[in-house]
């Protein structure tokens, strides 16, 4: 899963046909025919980028390493995986291409994505967001390198925070329950909560230490049933129920945005992106809307998080790979990294360059959290959990009284059967 925030993006979107790297004739300053130049394929998903940062890019780029030219081609969320596979395992790759950091897994097992291991300390990667950076490492190996990211914060409406007396966010998961309770009164949600958001749900736990699966040699184990997934479990029913959202369902049935615009919720957990869809349904909350992390235990460190977002592989297909590599520096790099934090609103994939959002609420909030950020298992087959519902189906029954140790058990045994299947 990735999270989009606000952007707008506008190219041709293309097939694989005619997609790879090329050399082609230049043009001379006069005109005329001159070297051969080296054209780079770039694939980058839709509403990614805007058209302003792509184009600032590009021009830098192609400034910068004379003799090469880029073609951004813009691609489709719908069906991109299969794309991706079957562009992977042909002669006609394109040179880069924008992959969601879950997805790294599945594409690096085909065989198709190029190595670039020995490229980490060049790329900065000791700088790297840990939550973002994890994904594209398979056995110990880098196949993909982090781009950008976006994590959960919590949204709260600063009219019921005041009118509660509470001056400050919350800093620590303690102090949060308390404020939330005293937030549930006169009619008023303290949180709206649903009963699967699994995703946080996970940085509960992560912040006790345990995870949703371990891989111990080449075997993958559940891991809920462990005492400190139990225990991130425990805190998430405490929060849970001083709300009133349902506990068989996610943030999207119904949509947690349409609840929050009522404008008698005081918190939610969402991307700071979910702002926009809530203001959108209700005009009257513009400006009202404020931001912080996620609480952790102690208020010296912010909740762990599931870090979204997208890392950039270069397909061994890929005809000019030196060329290639210097793109994916380039996109990973300070310049175009600051560039798309202040138009995107994303962070970038760097600790250091958190700063750059600190002017904003949201987005500093943001950056704050994916300090601790952490990713999924990083298995080919974590896919097929989340298509199977077993964290969701699991959270409703320990929500609802059932024997949360015994139903934790058995969510993780189906866990271990399915990360351990031969594809």
């Amino acid at each position: 899963m990735r999270y989009r925030l606000l952007a707008t993006a506008a190219a041709l979107s293309v097939g694989l046909t005619a997609c790879s790297s090329s050399s082609e004739t230049a043009a001379a300053p006069d005109g005329t025919a001159s070297a051969s130049a080296t054209k780079l394929t770039v694939w980058v998903m839709r509403d990614s980028f805007s058209d302003p940062v792509l184009d600032r890019f590009k021009t830098s780029f192609q400034q910068s390493h004379a003799g090469v030219t880029l073609d951004i081609q813009i691609q489709e969320w719908d069906g991109i995986g299969q794309k991706v596979i079957s562009a992977l395992a042909s002669k006609d790759a394109p040179d880069v291409i924008e992959v969601g950091n879950t997805q790294v897994a599945e594409y690096s097992a085909s065989g198709g994505v190029k190595d670039l291991t020995d490229k980490v300390a060049d790329l900065g990667g000791a700088d790297w967001i840990p939550g973002l950076a994890e994904p594209g490492k398979i056995d110990g190996r880098q196949y993909g390198i982090p781009w950008y990211a976006a994590n959960r914060v919590v949204i709260y409406n600063k009219d019921l925070f005041a009118k509660a007396g509470v001056t400050t966010p919350p800093k620590t998961r303690d102090e949060w329950l308390d404020v939330t309770a005293k937030l549930n009164k006169g009619g008023d949600q303290g949180i709206y909560l649903p009963g699967q958001n699994w995703y946080t749900l996970a940085g509960f736990i992560w912040d006790e230490g345990g995870d949703l699966a371990v891989k111990e040699g080449d075997q993958w184990k559940g891991a809920l049933d462990t005492p400190q997934a139990l225990a991130g479990a425990e805190f998430y029913k405490k929060l849970q129920a001083l709300g009133e959202g349902p506990k068989d369902s996610d943030e999207a049935k119904p949509l947690q945005a349409t609840v929050f615009a009522k404008g008698d919720v005081a918190q939610l957990i969402s991307a700071p992106g979910g702002a926009v869809a809530i203001e959108k349904a209700n005009p009257e909350l513009k400006g009202k809307l404020g931001f912080f992390p996620i609480p952790g235990k102690t208020a010296d460190k912010p909740g762990a998080v599931f870090t979204g977002g997208s890392d950039l592989v270069i397909p061994e297909a890929s005809l000019h790979q030196e060329e290639a590599y210097e793109v994916v520096k380039a996109l990973a790099g300070e310049e175009f990294q600051l560039d798309m934090a202040k138009e995107m609103s994303y962070v970038p994939n760097k600790v250091s360059f958190a700063g750059v959002l600190s002017g904003n609420e949201a987005t500093a909030a943001m950056a704050a959290g994916a300090a601790n950020g952490h990713a999924t298992p990083n298995s080919p087959n974590w896919a097929a959990v989340e298509a199977k519902n077993l964290i969701k189906e699991y959270m409703t029954k320990f929500l609802t009284g059932d024997d949360a140790t015994a139903d934790a058990g058995a969510a993780s045994e189906a866990i271990t059967a399915i990360l351990n299947t031969k594809s």
